[in-house]
């Protein structure tokens, strides 16, 4: 079920001994309406009970914070995991936007959705741009975009805590996609598309940054 990866990538890295995860991850379901900007399409009433699930699914043991791009659909898959995961027991902050969970990378969003249809769908528009074909003025550079997402992630991530703590980072299927193939080597040829709740844990072994995704894991040279 959409959503089960993510919450197994957490299990594990708080197996292994991290204190402190930030998972990465698509919104939840979503609605497709025509004539509507795509950014306003919300989630449809099975994304809101998965992000709920999602939320009663992780373990009880920890300090839960999350994040989201500005976009309303990531807004409620945050807000509804944390909901989620306070109705069992579980300690839940505050969730707030950022900017940098954004599509801050699309230059010209007209553009990219031309681009995007003449290309054949999200897929191959993305591949031809992780291997440096896209005009300039649409996407800034993918590698530079991948490493921008890090930063984001890793400004929140602790090396060392007393109390085990997760952030939930709300983004958009590009954003996963894109740390995928630029920062671990996982690409969509190979593994396909971004899942809705898809996720990358991203945390600290033995002073090691590392990035898990449900394709494998790599250690990031810092």
């Amino acid at each position: 079920m959409y959503g089960d990866s993510g919450i197994t990538l957490v299990n594990e890295a708080l197996k292994k001994g991290a204190s402190h995860v930030v998972l990465l991850m698509r919104h939840s379901a979503r609605e497709y309406a025509k004539g509507l900007h795509d950014g306003k399409n919300p989630l449809t009433e099975e994304g809101r009970a998965l992000s709920l699930r999602f939320g009663e699914n992780l373990p009880q043991n920890l300090t839960l914070r999350g994040y989201h791009s500005p976009v309303g659909r990531c807004k409620e898959t945050a807000e509804r995991i944390l909901s989620g995961y306070a109705s069992k027991g579980g300690t839940a902050t505050r969730y707030r936007p950022v900017e940098g969970l954004g599509v801050f990378y699309v230059l010209d969003q007209r553009k990219m959705y031309r681009a995007m249809h003449a290309d054949g769908g999200l897929l191959p528009f993305t591949q031809k741009w992780f291997a440096g074909h896209q005009s300039a003025d649409i996407l800034m550079p993918a590698r530079a975009a991948a490493l921008a997402l890090l930063d984001v992630l890793r400004e929140k991530l602790d090396r060392e805590t007393k109390v085990q703590k997760l952030d939930i980072c709300v983004s958009h299927d590009l954003s996963v996609l894109t740390m995928l193939d630029q920062l671990l080597d996982q690409p969509s040829s190979k593994f396909g598309n971004v899942e809705y709740l898809d996720a990358i844990a991203v945390y600290y072994l033995k002073n090691q940054l590392v990035l898990h995704s449900r394709h494998g894991e790599v250690i990031f040279e810092e």
